[in-house]
């Protein structure tokens, strides 16, 4: 990897972090745990769009790992990495089949991936059958927040420059 490309990542990575931070100092917009906007997974959308899966995951898990260190708990970090991977995996894939096209259905998958996976790792910790309950919260708001998030990857992607050939 040329150190140009290094550094645009790098950029990439910070900017994800501090979105994920300005989002943490927002007050929850409903009063259910774990529901928030997720707006950092527009950098993720727009790695994903212009740059490579691997450029994507390298941004996302330096994102995970820095926001745990600095704003989390050691558990927020497993859900974070479950929804994380879970949502990239799905986006990726959908990116794929709509030939990186329609940004926002590609947000509203991996919003709802994200959120399923953070399930999987709650009922995982907790052993409990009850967090399910969550279930169709969890489902709608992910779908809702991810369009919301993928229209916002999509009005941005277009005010960027095109990537230079040395960097993509």
């Amino acid at each position: 990897m040329s150190v140009r490309k290094t550094a645009v990542l790098a950029l990439f990575a910070t900017l994800s972090l501090a979105i994920f931070a300005v989002e943490s100092a927002i007050p929850p917009l409903v009063p259910i745990p774990g529901i928030k906007l997720g707006l950092a997974n527009i950098v993720t959308l727009i790695l994903l769009r212009r740059f490579s899966v691997r450029d994507a995951l390298l941004v996302l898990i330096s994102r995970i790992l820095l926001s745990a260190f600095l704003f989390g708990q050691a558990l927020s970090l497993l859900y974070s990495l479950a929804g994380g991977l879970c949502s990239l995996c799905v986006m990726a894939a959908v990116m794929g089949l709509l030939q990186k096209k329609l940004l926002f259905l590609t947000g509203a998958m991996g919003g709802l991936t994200h959120n399923l996976g953070q399930l999987a790792v709650a009922f995982a910790v907790t052993r409990t059958g009850g967090v399910i309950a969550y279930l169709p919260f969890l489902v709608l708001s992910g779908i809702l927040t991810g369009l919301f998030t993928g229209l916002c990857a999509a009005f941005a992607g277009k005010l960027l420059p095109p990537v230079p050939s040395d960097v993509s």
